[in-house]
């Protein structure tokens, strides 16, 4: 019944070596996205067996999502059988996903873990061992629940695991032991890794394609293994089916068969999205500057940047009305303004970090001055805008411009010797491979980073909306969050491969070599005040990570912990959930500054609030107009360049 677990663990090496000999370095070319573009494709191919007698399987099978009538208890024999025949496709589904080449080497590193294991059939022998004892324990517990007992499951799904919590799952013996089987298969290939003991990163790369490819056979994830799926099948007479259909081919047609996250159909730039009013003054083939119109009785005389990552669109930091930031620093009596990025096309393959630097950043504090006749300006930077700001603090410093007041970063990597799991996407090879595919359009499509951003969550951001959209015929939610996310932006060529060599491989600023016009740039020369952010589940920055840039500067620094991952912790507006740790001391090691810190209730905007407004100095008349002689109104926000789309 069983060894089809390691055979097929075999079939995976096997596989690649054949491929990999043939296709050596090219394989590289296609980089992540073909990986996940395999994996997508046998999902689909997977998936596509509704089609197929979906009628008489609904009439046969209903009965499975409901506990079954003493009578009707199967046999052991029979779950067992019932068991392997749901499996089968998910072992035509490995077959599929290993016969194409792996552009990445991330089935590259469970080849070597083969490799490794072949040298150690003790510890081979003890994981097929402990692999038996645990289906034994499986089938004793099934029988126990095939008798009306409610047995002990020999295995429990980890924390947060929603996968297996219809109750089907507890009550029908079929459902029992397939999620008994699953669980245990990928208990054994942990052991399996384990047991290689391969090298740092080829551990990590062997990690992350296991997880990805056993969350993606998740028995969920099928019309048979999901209970939810057959019941609702069951009660809608087969509409559901239909409409899973419609949804997976609408996807195919135009998502390239990437499920549908979000329902963006309510939604409008300008109406319930990016919707705080102001104006934009200023364009040029980088950027359009906006500047927000005044709420308050009196305002702060030193005005307040918003500088986002360009890698989505500005609008995180103005979501929507009551979720905004940038709403919120206006509310409070700032004078605010906001980079927008152009969405890149070909004609900007040649524009480097630095232009970005200059043509963005610098050009905006500028343009900012001129306007306000201000001498100093306030800055408020998220992520990779974060990054940019750090090394034009540094530039600053470096020369003696003091314009930059106190600088505010919200999950922000200036130290990438701690990249999380980002890294295993950011190695020579990989880097190597996404040049190489950038040289055709002269930028990186949109899709591509947003892919590798789901790859990250792949049960929360891919496989869920399988189940929900294709197997239940449900449209995703409508949600502002999803709706940015999903509004992305493609990435100069240049320019991409710049910063993922210059920070993630090399590390350079943090080190004191990243480089503008010839000067080297040190952080400990910045000595004005930060602010910093991080989030303690944030899967794109670690929060350990965030915290190296609130030590990385000489200036006086607050740091605060929140509650929430990367993107909920800058939507962070008042309300009961909201949470942040503080702790004023700033030891060496941040989990001390965790065990240490006090956490607080409520949204960390109200501490910044307090914090930016004694940097704001004197309060004086709002603006009377937006923009001024030299720099007039050209369209309301949220302008144009928001509005281009990938």
């Amino acid at each position: 019944m069983w060894p089809h677990i390691s055979r097929d663990f075999a079939l995976v090496n096997e596989k690649n070596e054949t491929t990999n000999a043939a296709d050596g370095g090219s394989t590289l070319a296609g980089q992540l996205l073909g990986a996940l573009q395999l994996s997508q494709d046998a999902t689909l191919q997977f998936v596509s067996a509704w089609f197929d007698g979906a009628a008489e399987v609904v009439a046969k099978l209903t009965d499975m999502a409901a506990t079954p009538k003493p009578e009707t208890i199967p046999s052991p024999n029979e779950l067992l059988t019932f068991a392997q025949q749901l499996h089968g496709a998910q072992q035509n589904f490995i077959a599929e996903l290993t016969a194409k080449a792996d552009p990445v080497s991330f089935l590259g590193s469970l080849k070597a873990a083969q490799t490794a294991l072949l040298a150690k059939p003790g510890e081979i022998a003890a994981a097929n061992a402990r692999l038996m004892i645990g289906l034994d324990a499986a089938v004793r517990a099934t029988l126990e629940c095939a008798s009306g007992a409610a047995p002990a499951a020999p295995m429990s799904p980890s924390s947060g695991d929603s996968r297996f919590a219809d109750p089907a799952y507890a009550q029908s013996p079929l459902y029992f032991l397939l999620e008994q089987e699953y669980l245990l298969g990928c208990q054994y290939f942990g052991e399996l890794l384990d047991a290689a003991q391969l090298d740092e990163s080829q551990d990590a790369k062997a990690r992350f394609a296991a997880k990805f490819i056993l969350d993606a056979l998740a028995p969920t994830n099928t019309l048979l293994g999901n209970p939810a799926a057959l019941r609702e099948a069951f009660d809608t007479g087969g509409e559901s089916l239909v409409r899973g259909a419609r949804n997976m081919l609408e996807d195919l047609n135009q998502k390239g068969g990437w499920p549908s996250q979000v329902d963006s159909s309510g939604f409008e730039l300008g109406v319930n999205m990016a919707a705080t009013p102001g104006v934009v003054v200023y364009r040029n083939e980088l950027i359009e500057l906006i500047q927000y119109a005044p709420q308050t009785e009196h305002v702060f005389a030193v005005p307040l940047l918003f500088c986002p990552p360009w890698i989505n669109k500005y609008y995180i930091m103005d979501l929507a009305p009551g979720k905004s930031l940038i709403e919120w620093a206006v509310q409070h009596g700032h004078t605010c303004f906001a980079i927008s990025y152009r969405n890149p096309d070909s004609s900007m393959r040649d524009l480097g970090l630095e232009d970005y630097l200059r043509l963005g950043f610098f050009e905006a504090i500028r343009v900012i001055r001129d306007i306000t006749r201000a001498q100093e300006v306030n800055t408020v930077s998220l992520c990779l805008g974060g990054t940019l700001s750090a090394i034009g603090l540094a530039y600053n410093a470096a020369i003696g411009d003091a314009s930059i007041k106190s600088a505010t970063l919200l999950n922000t990597m200036t130290d990438f010797s701690v990249p999380g799991v980002l890294g295993l996407f950011t190695d020579e090879a990989t880097i190597a491979g996404l040049e190489l595919q950038m040289q055709k359009d002269g930028f990186l499509e949109a899709d591509a980073m947003a892919h590798v951003f789901d790859a990250l969550r792949a049960n929360d951001l891919i496989f869920q909306y399988i189940g929900n959209n294709w197997l239940l015929g449900k449209q995703p939610v409508a949600f502002d969050l999803l709706v940015w996310n999903s509004d992305g932006t493609r990435m100069p060529a240049k320019m991409h491969s710049e910063y993922l060599r210059s920070c993630y491989l090399n590390n350079e600023f943090a080190l004191g070599e990243f480089a503008v016009d010839g000067r080297r740039l040190y952080p400990k020369d910045v000595k004005i005040d930060t602010y910093v952010v991080a989030a303690i589940n944030d899967h794109i920055v670690p929060w350990t990570a965030g915290y190296k840039t609130a030590t990385i500067f000489a200036g006086p620094n607050r740091f605060v912990l929140t509650t929430s991952g990367h993107i909920a912790g800058v939507v962070n507006p008042p309300g009961p959930k909201p949470k942040y740790w503080s702790n004023d001391a700033r030891p060496d090691d941040p989990q001390v500054w965790k065990n240490e810190a006090t956490l607080v209730d409520g949204t960390w905007w109200e501490d910044w609030a307090e914090w930016i407004d004694a940097r704001g100095g004197d309060e004086i008349a709002p603006p009377d107009h937006l923009g001024s002689e030299s720099y007039p109104s050209l369209e309301v926000a949220p302008g144009s360049y928001v509005r281009v789309r990938a």
